[in-house]
């Protein structure tokens, strides 16, 4: 056996490596001491190689636990061709490659066998183990997947229980339990359900910092906006859905679209879902659409985008299923489109288990998950949090941190709700204490006689989707903390008390609400819409000159942003989610050019361009509109007359005051409403018209604030 300093030697001859990643060397050491170990990895941080390596340094066969056929190929085909002696048995193999697989592992000539835990403890291979252990030796068991053996976990498998019978059988054979996902819980429930002795514990960190998280609405256009992340992304894709009929509909669709997309699920025989997974890991096809079935094990290094196009089931599978994303370590997405409707069809396969604790733990996760895609807060820090990981500040890499919502203190709302939650006596979830905030009158706050709190209708004037929010941003936060037996009991700890003492304030991300009204918001969209494909035309002209793909010059999120804001200078280009330095320098003025060309054919002129402002001339069918104006024809009449929108006719009005025509204001806003409009233009200076139109109120129209913010512009130019 090779001595530690030799370790990286070892790692360089067998793997190619040159360095450990985080957290490797220890294990090995430890497993090369022959002591049992737990090892929590994130997927892609390298937890195979902790039992790979010391099975070649170690005498004797290693016997490793695997719960896919596709997991143990994956895995041999890999180690076979660093030239390593590693085999599998299971299922898909004759009677003739078992006997003389088992030939060559008691001839010394294996050293890690891939095994499914029924084949491993069934009565034909016991005995064969005996013979292996008598001949050969064994030198450790790798349980992989062991998460499997807790029904906390996100995939339990009873056959994985049984397993604990293999410590009565081979006293002191060390057991190494691997798994990329597990609470404190379900650590705690392998330890017992495998038998490990005094296990050394490694915990590396869950964050996968590569990993771009959001979640959408699952909205009519849910379809369109996959296929554009598709066309949109580099390498693999895997976009995971619930049922079998959902991933047959949605591959025919992508194939229509000319996407090489297969399907991966239950329905399909052994053989189809085995030639599709090759073809998908071999880069024959891009796209994989599958039931979760689908990925356990996968060392496939280029996923670039990973899509639950219905929410998962909780967060450890979530948690797992996205972290095939980027394994290589390279910036990758992960989507989760959201609808309530999908809630209901997990629903209803929770009400099929038999055992009531068992749909219990089910309902539990998935209002975990549901938390998790209506949450506000940073999606590393829910994630991590629910793995017992604090993750302080903002990752910049998640929907959230990249595009927040506004920030409000809500430590007044914090410290009523905890005060409920003590005066509760911690003994009740969160949905009853929003009840007694709110003053509820139900069965349960009387016989509990919370009715009798101080703290009972305290929160009336909080909605309850508000006091959702709040508790989970609480829990979130680490502020508040919730039982995990399946009922969801919430409980104060250290932090919650540091709220109510007044030594600690809360912040929440609070959503918006657009006050906007239909026409004004459907035209801005169908204007927003145009820019938008005029910046799609550009990167498209430019990434054709270079023969690279549009993504390349800049990502669909970027461009959208670019439509949102409207940039006017390089600064302010510069600042954009998605512009660098380098493609600040390089497309920074073409774009600004396309935009600012955009701005004008919408008659839309940017105080700062003084040429605009000074030698603007009203154009033709501006003019037109006034001479109607003049005449004395209202809006709508002009409208009329020239068969074109009411608010087009607003906009040549508002750009006639701009440009110092002599348009009647008071003909069309009274003067004491221009005198409102005109003070909250002072005090929030020209910026876009919702928020303007929040300031006033809804007894305000975005007609009355374009016109008097034209004539505002006007005198704030001299």
């Amino acid at each position: 056996m090779l001595q530690y300093p030799n370790l990286e030697q070892a790692l360089k001859y067998h793997f190619g490596y040159d360095r450990f990643r985080p957290g490797q060397r220890q294990i090995i050491e430890d497993a090369l001491q022959n002591r049992d170990l737990l090892v929590v990895m994130p997927t892609g941080g390298g937890k195979s190689l902790c039992f790979q390596l010391p099975a070649l340094l170690k005498k004797g066969l290693t016997v490793v636990v695997s719960p896919l056929i596709a997991l143990m190929q994956d895995q041999v085909e890999g180690l076979r061709n660093n030239n390593i002696s590693a085999t599998f048995l299971n299922s898909s193999l004759n009677a003739y490659k078992v006997r003389s697989r088992e030939e060559a592992i008691l001839n010394g000539r294996v050293k890690l066998l891939y095994v499914a835990p029924e084949r491993l403890l069934s009565e034909r291979f016991l005995p064969f183990l005996d013979l292996v252990h008598h001949q050969v030796g064994i030198s450790s068991f790798a349980i992989d997947e062991a998460h499997c053996v807790s029904e906390w976990g996100h995939d339990f498998r009873p056959e994985y229980r049984q397993l604990k019978s293999l410590r009565k059988r081979y006293t002191n054979i060390p057991t190494i339990a691997l798994t990329a996902t597990a609470t404190d819980r379900v650590r705690g429930d392998i330890i017992q359900q495998l038998g490990l002795k005094q296990p050394s514990i490694h915990i590396t960190s869950f964050n996968r910092q590569n990993l771009y998280y959001e979640v959408r609405a699952k909205t009519k256009s849910a379809y369109a906006e996959l296929l554009e992340l598709i066309r949109e992304s580099e390498g693999s894709v895997i976009v995971y859905c619930l049922t079998r009929k959902k991933v047959d509909e949605l591959t025919f669709k992508l194939q229509n679209h000319k996407i090489a997309a297969l399907p991966y699920h239950a329905g399909l025989n052994d053989e189809e879902r085995s030639q599709n997974q090759t073809r998908f890991i071999r880069d024959d096809v891009r796209v994989i659409v599958a039931t979760i079935a689908f990925g356990m094990g996968i060392n496939k290094p280029d996923v670039r985008l990973v899509v639950h196009f219905d929410i998962p089931r909780n967060l450890e599978s979530y948690y797992q299923e996205s972290g095939r994303a980027g394994r290589d370590g390279e910036s990758s997405r992960c989507s989760i489109f959201f609808s309530f409707g999908d809630i209901k069809t997990i629903e209803w396969s929770i009400e099929q288990k038999t055992d009531p604790q068992e749909q219990l733990i089910a309902k539990q996760q998935l209002r975990q998950m549901i938390d998790y895609a209506e949450g506000t807060d940073c999606r590393r820090t829910i994630q991590l949090g629910y793995f017992g990981e604090r993750f302080a500040g903002n990752c910049g890499n998640c929907d959230n941190c990249r595009y927040p919502k506004p920030v409000e203190d809500w430590t007044i709302e914090a410290m009523k709700f905890l005060s409920c939650v003590a005066r509760c006596k911690e003994r009740f979830g969160m949905l009853h204490i929003i009840d007694v905030l709110r003053g509820a009158k139900n069965q349960k706050i009387t016989l509990n006689q919370h009715d009798q709190l101080s703290t009972y209708g305290i929160g009336k004037d909080r909605t309850v989707d508000e006091w959702r929010m709040l508790g989970r941003s609480l829990l979130h936060q680490g502020l508040l903390e919730q039982t995990s037996d399946g009922y969801s009991v919430l409980k104060l700890n250290a932090l919650s008390w540091e709220v109510m003492r007044r030594q600690r304030t809360v912040s929440v991300a609070v959503p918006v609400a657009q006050k906007i009204t239909w026409e004004e918001g459907n035209a801005k969209a169908a204007e927003m819409e145009i820019l938008l494909q005029k910046l799609r035309s550009l990167r498209k002209k430019l990434a054709d000159e270079q023969s690279v793909p549009p993504y390349v010059v800049f990502p669909d999120s970027t461009l959208k942003l670019m439509t949102q804001v409207q940039p006017k200078t390089l600064t302010e280009f510069g600042k954009l989610s998605g512009v660098g330095s380098h493609k600040l320098s390089q497309y920074g003025e073409k774009f600004l050019a396309e935009i600012r060309a955009y701005r004008q054919e919408q008659g839309v002129l940017d105080p700062q361009d003084n040429s605009a402002f000074f030698h603007g001339l009203p154009s033709d069918t501006e003019i037109l509109t006034f001479q109607l104006h003049q005449q004395g024809l209202s809006v709508h009449e002009i409208a009329q007359k020239r068969n074109i929108r009411p608010t087009t006719i607003i906009r040549h009005l508002a750009d006639l005051i701009e440009k110092n025509q002599p348009v009647d204001l008071n003909q069309l806003v009274p003067l004491e409403r221009q005198q409102k409009i005109w003070q909250v233009l002072e005090v929030l200076g020209d910026i876009s018209l919702t928020p303007i139109k929040e300031q006033l109120g809804d007894s305000y129209t975005y007609d009355e604030i374009r016109l008097v913010r034209g004539k505002w512009r006007r005198e704030n130019r001299r």
